[in-house]
């Protein structure tokens, strides 16, 4: 890749006020890095953590007219979800590393050369201080990282890990609404912020990334309160 100056990137918003206005930017820092998760080791939850990241980077690449850098040490996304999630081939650039290591080290090269709308990697361990070198290297380069923490064993929540991460997620499929007539409602999904630098923890049902990256709130829906003090500090 040629060097270029690195972008200004302003924060995104959800264009959901139920998220921005509990966001400590308003949205999603645009030179820093944010941890999701999966909520339960479970294909199904994890195909939603994975919706929700395609659904953010696609606004981020349909803003700047530039394409993803999508980090993965196993080859299992299915190019179709993505782009009904607003994300389609020709907006991502792929890229394989052997071991988590080497997946953290072409995030970090993606990162800083700033020119990329976001750089995602997924990962089943990042120490502190690979977050670190991630949250720097977002910084630098004026990118957002998005880490996909996957699940390694059970019972023990990606997010234990602790992160530099300016925003933690985790995500969760949620009952779709029931239909008048028979067929599938949107997918819904419970999006809980566990931590996030400057602000308070909170959780929301939503529904899922349209063809344009953009969640939504369901009709009448009501958000859950936030995870007690402790209860979050252990998981984050």
């Amino acid at each position: 890749m040629a060097d270029v100056r690195p972008r200004q990137v302003a924060a995104l918003p959800f264009a959901l006020p139920e998220i921005d206005r509990r966001l400590a930017d308003h949205g999603l820092d645009g030179a820093a890095l944010h941890d999701i998760a999966p909520a339960a080791p479970s294909l199904s939850d994890d195909a939603a953590a994975t919706l929700f990241i395609a659904g953010i980077t696609a606004r981020l690449a349909a803003a700047a007219d530039t394409r993803v850098l999508w980090v993965v040490s196993r080859f299992d996304l299915y190019a179709p979800g993505l782009e009904q999630a607003g994300l389609p081939p020709g907006r991502i650039l792929f890229a394989e590393g052997r071991e988590d290591k080497d997946v953290l080290a072409l995030m970090e090269d993606g990162l800083r050369h700033g020119a990329l709308a976001a750089v995602v990697g997924e990962v089943r361990r990042a120490d502190m201080t690979a977050s670190r070198r991630l949250q720097l290297a977002a910084d630098a380069g004026s990118t957002p990282a998005f880490l996909s923490r996957r699940w390694r064993r059970q019972g023990v929540c990606p997010l234990s890990e602790l992160s530099a991460a300016t925003t933690r997620w985790r995500i969760a499929c949620a009952p779709s609404e029931r239909l008048p007539a028979p067929g599938v409602g949107r997918a819904r999904w419970t999006v809980e912020l566990v931590r996030q630098r400057g602000g308070n923890p909170f959780s929301l049902l939503v529904e899922a990334s349209d063809d344009t990256g953009r969640l939504a709130l369901p009709a009448g829906a009501q958000h859950r309160a936030a995870p007690a003090a402790g209860a979050t500090a252990r998981a984050a």
